[in-house]
């Protein structure tokens, strides 16, 4: 079966940098989405969900940073 898909000839970047990148901002994304979360549950106090949303949000942070080093070291040639 012959793929179609992009491998990087339209945007410039390759499917595995590409990934990467989307990657690491959904991670991003995650954290600041789940700080709405963290403060809302906080209103309510609700202690048992704001910690759940605190931990999401630091492995959110963490893949975000393994993310961005791996990046990092791919684009550096590495």
């Amino acid at each position: 079966m012959t793929s179609t898909a992009e491998t990087g000839g339209v945007t410039g970047t390759p499917d595995k940098n590409y990934d990467l990148i989307w990657y690491v901002e959904a991670c991003l994304n995650n954290a600041l989405r789940l700080e709405t979360y963290i403060k809302d549950a906080e209103r309510a106090k609700d202690t048992e969900v704001a910690d759940l949303f605190r931990k999401a949000q630091a492995d959110s942070r963490k893949g975000a940073e393994m993310g961005k080093q791996l990046l990092r070291s791919r684009l550096n040639g590495g």
